[in-house]
């Protein structure tokens, strides 16, 4: 039979620390892959409008937005503005964002640029209509309206 040591003096096992890059590393790569990153700082209220059919657009990244609404900071007033990536502008700067956009993305991608409008919902259609006249002359055919999905009406 054993024998057992009424002695308490044993010694804890010292940690092993080799796995801790590893899960470091881990914890990194989880959180790179599972973040977004705020691709345009908001100057304008974003409230959109609800919409009864509502179809999720297949690639974003081929997505260019145009914001339009109240500004955020009472200094620049209420009248509806523009807005194209984190900078106000006016409607006569739609066409220079237009080709600076197509610039930007792959020759063969270039027709299947899709221009977004983020028009607040109370947002008059005169400040509207005007960009849409913009988009086409610079050929930006490709338009769709964000919208949040409301109510249906036989409900």
């Amino acid at each position: 039979m054993a024998k057992f040591k009424p002695d308490g003096k044993k010694e804890v096992p010292a940690i092993s620390t080799g796995s801790m890059p590893d899960i470091i590393f881990m914890l990194i790569f989880f959180f790179m892959v599972t973040t977004s990153m705020r691709e345009v700082t908001l100057r304008v209220k974003m409230i959109l409008p609800q919409a009864t059919e509502v179809q999720k657009l297949e690639k974003k990244s081929l997505v260019s937005f145009i914001y339009i609404g109240p500004p955020t900071q009472a200094k620049y007033g209420t009248e509806s503005r523009l807005q194209l990536d984190d900078q106000y502008a006016e409607v006569s700067d739609v066409i220079q964002f237009i080709e600076k956009e197509r610039q930007a993305r792959n020759e063969a991608d270039r027709p299947l640029l899709t221009t977004s409008l983020k028009v607040h919902e109370e947002v008059r259609m005169g400040l509207v209509t005007d960009v849409k006249q913009e988009l086409r002359k610079c050929g930006a055919f490709r338009i769709t309206y964000s919208a949040r999905k409301g109510e249906t009406a036989g409900k």
